[in-house]
């Protein structure tokens, strides 16, 4: 069970990973010792998968979000692993999901424009049978991030 040390460790974290030991444990009112041995046991335990930068998009020119939500006619595991395997190798999908209700699966995709779409659209269609793909491309953002709500 996590306590209020813990949430706000984690909560700084998610905020600036780049923090040290120090500067986190200052913020928690607990020496430096204590404070790593909590941020070590928070990884053990799974609460922490692992620490990244977050990059800007634009100077990379990846600045379109498409979402494509995908229908298909076969449920079974030897497609399942397929369609998986197809999407994990993809680096342009950014989530995927197996939904309910009338879509099958809902995938984020990021490219730098709509030419890139269609070759990503071209190898994802080469490598798994599909029954319906359609696709919606993000307008505007008007929220992102990846802190969780602690």
């Amino acid at each position: 069970m996590l306590d209020t040390i813990d949430r706000e460790l984690l909560r700084l974290l998610q905020q600036d990973a780049t923090l040290s030991v120090a500067a986190l444990a200052e913020r928690v009112n607990l020496s430096t010792s204590p404070c790593w041995r909590r941020i070590q046991a928070l990884e053990e335990k799974g609460y922490i998968r692992r620490r990244v930068a977050l990059l800007n998009r634009a100077p990379l020119n990846l600045g379109i979000d498409v979402f494509v939500f995908i229908k298909t006619n076969e449920h079974n595991d030897v497609w399942l692993q397929d369609f998986t395997e197809a999407v994990v190798d993809m680096p342009e999908v950014m989530e995927a999901y197996r939904m309910s209700g009338d879509v099958d699966y809902l995938l984020r995709v990021v490219v730098e424009d709509i030419s890139a779409y269609d070759r990503f659209y071209k190898r994802l269609v080469s490598r798994v049978r599909l029954s319906d793909v359609s696709s919606g491309f993000a307008m505007e953002q008007l929220k992102y991030t990846t802190e969780l709500p602690l």
